[in-house]
């Protein structure tokens, strides 16, 4: 059922598009912006109306932002032709940011959004863009209740597994660092035991199988086998972006007086695929590989050379 108030939404990337067509497709009002325009087609013809700029969006009930830095959160509302550049009274009630970006930039879009009588929800997601289009997205949101009871529906048009309420501020921004700390713990040992397993002479497929059957299996595991087994490198996450979330994770540890050793010891391992990449003919194009090619950094720790074992894998994501 279509809800009573009207959206923008800013950011038509890998997340944001199968995300904004959640709610085209349930009907909601919907208006989109995004920098490049041949992004927002699809949505368009699925009933979407395109704004010409972010301003554009600025008659919005609520404004929805999947953009990819803090900088781009700043640009897209305070900018020149920004959301939110119309100054107070002009402004969308209530902004939604997806985005992963630290709370502090998160803190400071707060304030300005305050002074200009809007209220901000940290709504950063679980999943890449193959978990939207599955319907196995789930969210994480601080910010004032009222405002999170308002957009709650709609978060959950694209987060069906759940959003979950934290509290105020800035809290779902320590949430989603410490979701991609774990990230990069699973990721760096789940790699050393498959190379442990098929060093001992188990291939790929059948540990991970096993693996996945098991108590320790997980929709992460199960979606990131395809690429241990078949060494697919296609992006949904990049190593330069797992070192800085693990590197916001140590800092914030730093503060709070918390040991984490093994993210300490992650951090390191993940440094050397740093290091392994310039033994590739193009350094920089192969760290924008996907993150799960940490498997051949650890591989070549043990002194062995990876072939795709060409077995298809189910991801448990077929849509």
């Amino acid at each position: 059922m279509a809800g009573k108030h009207s959206i923008g939404w800013i950011g038509l990337g890998r997340m944001g598009e199968p995300m904004a067509a959640y709610l085209v497709k349930a009907g909601q009002k919907v208006s989109v912006w995004n920098r490049t325009r041949a992004k927002v087609e699809p949505l368009a013809k699925l009933g979407a109306q395109i704004a010409d700029t972010p301003a554009g969006l600025a008659g919005s009930d609520i404004v929805f932002l999947m953009v990819s830095t803090g900088k781009d959160v700043d640009e897209v509302c305070f900018g020149r032709d920004g959301v939110a550049a119309g100054g107070k009274g002009k402004v969308p009630k209530i902004f939604v940011d997806c985005s992963s970006i630290s709370a502090e930039e998160s803190a400071a879009c707060r304030a300005r959004l305050a002074e200009l009588g809007a209220d901000l929800i940290a709504a950063p997601v679980s999943g890449n863009a193959k978990v939207v289009k599955a319907g196995k997205l789930s969210a994480v949101a601080s910010g004032p209740k009222a405002a999170f009871d308002v957009v709650k529906p709609y978060i959950e048009s694209f987060a069906p597994r759940g959003v979950s309420y934290v509290g105020e501020g800035e809290l779902s921004r320590f949430c989603k660092i410490a979701h991609n700390v774990m990230l990069g713990v699973v990721i760096q040992n789940l790699c050393e035991i498959t190379i442990l397993a098929q060093k001992a002479g188990v291939p790929r497929h059948a540990f991970l199988e096993f693996m996945n059957n098991g108590v320790m299996g997980s929709m992460f595991t199960r979606y990131k086998s395809n690429a241990l087994v078949n060494l697919d490198w296609t992006t949904t996450f990049t190593p330069e972006l797992l070192r800085k979330d693990i590197d916001l994770g140590l800092e914030a540890a730093r503060r709070l007086d918390v040991p984490m050793p093994v993210t300490a010891a992650t951090r390191e391992a993940l440094q050397a695929h740093f290091g392994a990449a310039t033994l590739q003919p193009d350094a920089k194009a192969y760290l924008e590989k996907d993150f799960a090619a940490t498997l051949e950094t650890v591989a070549l720790a043990a002194g062995l050379k990876l072939e795709s074992e060409d077995v298809p894998v189910p991801t448990g994501l077929e849509t």
